[in-house]
């Protein structure tokens, strides 16, 4: 007897076969016909039961949530809706669910009530759909570096720099409650913590990352990153991924090209590899769009943004250039911008972003050479000395998806630069180090996976991308 799993026996198609299956029941309707679903795909499989000779006591347990073990026949289907079923000789309950506490019910619930049962919502066709997505993406990121020389590097979780300079960061320590030793100015003496000094959970693991590069070529780290900044939004977790890859020898021209083609690449492997996860995920959000105003809808579905982004070229375009078509469009004209532009040096808002993909340009954009008084300390100076080898990539629906720069890469620009900006070199002394031992030109760039993930899905709120969220005042689970 073949033992297999829902896609395949969907995707093979073979009647007359005996087959085995276990999953979980989505609905039983009639004593007769269970949707069961085993989570290899969005699609649940009909199971056909001999009610007349099944025990009373079996068909009561057969509901919403129940483990079971079917064996049997798959046969063409009479049915509409699917092309073949089950013909179950066999039926096994493996673990009961109580359809008076069950929460996850066969009907419509709120993603604020799903994100309350954040253990059980994967169970929903949105977000298994979502979350095989997501799979999907990880796999993809891999495989495009591994498969273009890059090594991977696991760069620390526990850290004592802050790469972006935020500030806003979650402090490690070993000190009770309260019995903290102090010194005599009556500051925290860390010296005496567990790791001598002060440290934090990494905002970003670049810092580290290009060490490697500068010693393995080509380097990518994909792992968590936290930020403590107390912030309810749609777009912001204090816990999420991060990819960051960099490049020894690669200069913002390469960085660009990098980005495009890695961009490029994931997406048109989930666009090959989750069609039926993305054609439910497009329906499912335009039908939440037709409720909106018109002027509120998105002018393309899920899968046009997708192609959009995986076919078309993608436009570059200086920050300097991107001010002066904002400054002149209508939107800032006629003061339809909630963040108006009036002059050069501005820090840009998903607002502009947008307009300049979705409006101007219509394709996917990167801009490059912003202010440096606006960007991290660790990027080029220009020869200008008033703006930074930088680069963002925006992407329609959402701005900025990836930021990235070529690195400064003499040490006594990046000195008078952590100077300037009251960064202690003490602190960074090894980073300031890859300048004096071996220095060339390095790029790379960061792109939060849980953004990539919202954009892929479609889902508003970046709470519903990743498995058990962490915002403020939220560590359920």
């Amino acid at each position: 007897m073949m033992k297999s799993n829902v896609a395949e026996i969907l995707k093979s198609g073979t009647v007359l076969q005996e087959i085995a299956l276990k999953g979980w029941v989505r609905t039983f309707r009639s004593n007769r016909f269970i949707a069961l679903n085993d989570g290899s795909t969005i699609n649940n499989i009909q199971c056909v039961i001999d009610f007349e000779n099944t025990p009373e006591e079996t068909l009561k347990r057969i509901t919403t949530g129940a483990a079971i073990a079917v064996k049997g026949t798959l046969a063409e289907s009479q049915g509409k809706g699917q092309s073949v079923e089950v013909q179950v000789s066999e039926i096994e309950i493996l673990g009961d669910s109580n359809p008076d506490e069950y929460p996850i019910q066969p009907k419509k619930h709120s993603f604020e009530f799903l994100r309350e049962n954040a253990h059980l919502r994967v169970r929903t066709n949105t977000f298994g759909a979502v979350m095989r997505v997501r799979s999907k993406l990880s796999f993809a990121v891999h495989k495009y570096f591994q498969d273009n020389g890059f090594n991977y590097v696991n760069t620390p979780i526990v850290t004592g720099s802050d790469a972006e300079g935020a500030g806003e960061m979650f402090r490690v320590t070993s000190f009770e409650d309260n019995k903290a030793p102090v010194t005599e100015d009556g500051k925290i003496d860390y010296s005496k913590d567990f790791f001598g000094k002060e440290t934090n959970l990494t905002v970003s693991g670049q810092l580290e990352a290009e060490t490697y590069a500068m010693a393995l070529g080509k380097v990518y780290t994909f792992g968590p990153t936290f930020r403590a900044e107390n912030s309810n939004t749609t777009r912001h977790l204090a816990e999420f991924w991060m990819i960051e890859p960099e490049v020894a020898f690669m200069d913002l021209d390469g960085n660009m090209d990098l980005a495009e083609d890695f961009i490029k690449s994931v997406l048109g492997y989930v666009l090959e590899n989750c069609k039926d996860d993305l054609a439910f995920l497009d329906q499912r959000l335009t039908q939440e769009e037709s409720k909106l105003p018109q002027a509120q809808r998105s002018d393309m579905s899920l899968l046009e943004k997708l192609k959009f982004v995986a076919d078309n070229n993608f436009k570059r375009v200086s920050y300097t250039e991107a001010i002066d078509i904002l400054r002149n469009s209508k939107p800032n004209k006629k003061k339809k911008f909630q963040f108006p532009i009036d002059k050069w040096g501005a820090d840009l808002q998903s607002e502009h972003e947008r307009f300049l993909v979705e409006k101007h340009f219509k394709c996917p954009v990167i801009l490059f050479d912003y202010p440096a008084n606006i960007k991290a300390f660790y990027m080029r100076l220009n020869e200008d000395g008033k703006t930074v080898r930088a680069m963002d990539v925006l992407f329609p629906g959402i701005g900025e998806m990836v930021g990235g720069a070529q690195r400064e890469e003499r040490y006594d620009v990046l000195v008078e630069k952590m100077k300037a900006m009251n960064i202690d070199e003490k602190e960074l002394w090894w980073y300031l180090d890859l300048r004096k031992f071996g220095t060339a030109v390095h790029s790379g760039f960061g792109l939060g996976f849980e953004r990539l993930v919202q954009f892929t899905t479609g889902m508003g709120n970046i709470r519903d991308v990743i498995p058990f969220p962490r915002t403020p005042q939220n560590a359920e689970f």
